[in-house]
């Protein structure tokens, strides 16, 4: 596991969206928006248990997620890694509301039907442009 180095952690922790990026059953890519957050040390972040994403990295947990920062466009992030732990019940609950109070300032509002991924991140880097 690879610690997050500070300036892709800064892009981690604020409001900012991240998108994920899963194999497909036939290899090709799916990436979706996501919001996430900063768990131990590990990438978190919340979904249906029966999405698209949930269902290839129940097959296959390999991931990249990038990071753009919502109010500086041309600082980014990229991340690559796999799954570490699907969370649900009440634990996968604590992680969803935390997530949840970054973006939205309250508990997720849906109370059904999400579960957290925890992500081990083996590379990460972040780049500024302009």
């Amino acid at each position: 596991m690879t610690e997050l180095p500070e300036d892709v952690r800064a892009l981690a922790d604020g409001r900012n969206i991240a998108h994920v990026a899963t194999l497909l059953p036939d290899g090709s890519p799916h990436s979706v928006p996501v919001w996430i957050a900063v768990e131990n040390g590990q990438l978190a972040f919340l979904t249906s248990p029966g999405s698209q994403k949930a269902r290839n990295l129940d097959r296959d947990p390999r991931l990249a997620i990038s990071i753009v920062d919502a109010d500086r466009p041309t600082r980014m992030a990229t991340l690559r890694g796999r799954v570490h732990r699907r969370v649900d019940g009440d634990e996968g609950w604590q992680i969803i509301d935390r997530i949840a109070a970054k973006y939205i300032g309250a508990p997720y509002p849906l109370r059904e039907d999400r579960v957290a991924f925890l992500i081990t991140v083996d590379r990460a880097s972040a780049q500024t442009f302009g």
